[in-house]
């Protein structure tokens, strides 16, 4: 892999990490996607539901692949106004309370205007409370404090926040001199940049036609953090389906922060054992840094898209990312052996030829 292409996966990947899109508010960030798919010569157009299509021509398309990676992130919203000018949240996607306590933020208005806060539990000072190391951190004492001068509910009406408004987390995207990102929302951000850059060396290799053996579709979802991000939009010509989505780090896992993870069975039943091996078999003949595991409490836009009813081959691959759905972490070597794979399976016969 050349250096420009891992540069231009880390450079992506700050700009989807400094962009804003919670579930249900993602249009910035699919406006960014759209710019730098145009920039590679690239059209895409829109489904419904506001996720990002496009196609790659290959040499048959009787048959196609899908692959699918997700912008959406964890969020939250403004529940309630409370008397004293602070936030009742409610969550957007599946994190503990205890993960986001203390973190930076940001509360988009109805005007758009964003006002700034942090996220800290009621009654937080030691100095004041003995209880605040034993209190159990849950939705009715995770307050949002506005970085404004209000003492009431009618204070922060004035300034345009409202129930149901937005509220984004400070990503504190770092990259470290070592090759470490440290960042909030790598899941599924990583991923997408990865997805890119696969896009941009398959389109330098086409000046002379199509270099895939297969017509792919690329579906960049935007409610996979809620559970249908990739379940509808697939042409009736897909054969093999493959999310790229983080792999799951903890105890019980070989999965780490430098491999590419191939899932093997998640919460929705296992991934399909024809394409899996396939993936497995790549993965060895790229001499890549490889796992297979069970992410036991997971699903992914592919098993979405069976519950859905899709008549499909379905699959799971992703960079190893750890802490997930907290202040997360990887290696830019679960980049490069994510891209690799990726790129190797798209340019393979299908799993059933094999």
């Amino acid at each position: 892999m050349q250096a420009t292409t891992m540069s231009y996966v880390e450079e992506l990947l700050v700009r989807l990490l400094k962009t804003p899109s919670p579930t249900g508010d993602t249009e910035e960030i699919v406006c960014l996607l759209e710019e730098e798919a145009s920039r590679l010569g690239l059209s895409t157009r829109r489904n419904r539901k506001g996720g990002l299509l496009l196609q790659l021509e290959g040499k048959e398309t009787a048959v196609q692949r899908l692959i699918t990676a997700h912008v959406d992130t964890l969020g939250a919203m403004v529940k309630e106004i409370l008397p004293t000018g602070r936030l009742r949240i409610e969550r957007i996607g599946g994190f503990a309370w205890n993960t986001i306590e203390g973190e930076y933020c940001g509360v988009k208005t109805q005007s758009g205007q964003v006002i700034t806060g942090t996220i800290l539990l009621h009654n937080t000072s030691v100095h004041v409370n003995r209880e605040v190391g034993k209190t159990e951190r849950q939705g009715d004492n995770i307050e949002v404090v506005l970085d404004a001068k209000v003492s009431s509910a009618q204070d922060v009406r004035e300034l345009g926040v409202n129930v149901g408004d937005f509220i984004f987390i400070d990503p504190r995207t770092q990259n470290t001199a070592r090759g470490f990102i440290k960042s909030r929302h790598l899941d599924d951000k990583a991923s997408v940049a990865i997805v890119f850059a696969a896009l941009r060396e398959i389109v330098a290799m086409s000046s002379l036609g199509p270099s895939l053996p297969y017509t792919v579709n690329v579906l960049i979802s935007n409610n996979e953090e809620i559970g249908y991000g990739g379940n509808s939009n697939i042409p009736q010509e897909t054969v093999e389906y493959l999310a790229i989505d983080m792999g799951a780090i903890g105890d019980g896992q070989t999965t780490d922060e430098h491999c590419v993870s191939i899932c093997a069975k998640d919460a929705s039943g296992p991934y399909h054992l024809g394409l899996r091996r396939h993936l497995t078999r790549l993965a060895e003949q790229q001499g890549l840094h490889y796992a297979v595991d069970i992410y036991p409490y997971y699903n992914s836009d592919a098993s979405a898209a069976l519950h859905a009813g899709s008549d499909i081959v379905h699959g799971l691959i992703g960079p190893g990312v750890a802490n997930s759905h907290a202040y997360e972490r990887m290696h830019v070597d679960a980049l490069h052996n994510t891209l690799e794979l990726l790129l190797a399976y798209l340019h393979s016969p299908l799993a059933a030829a094999r």
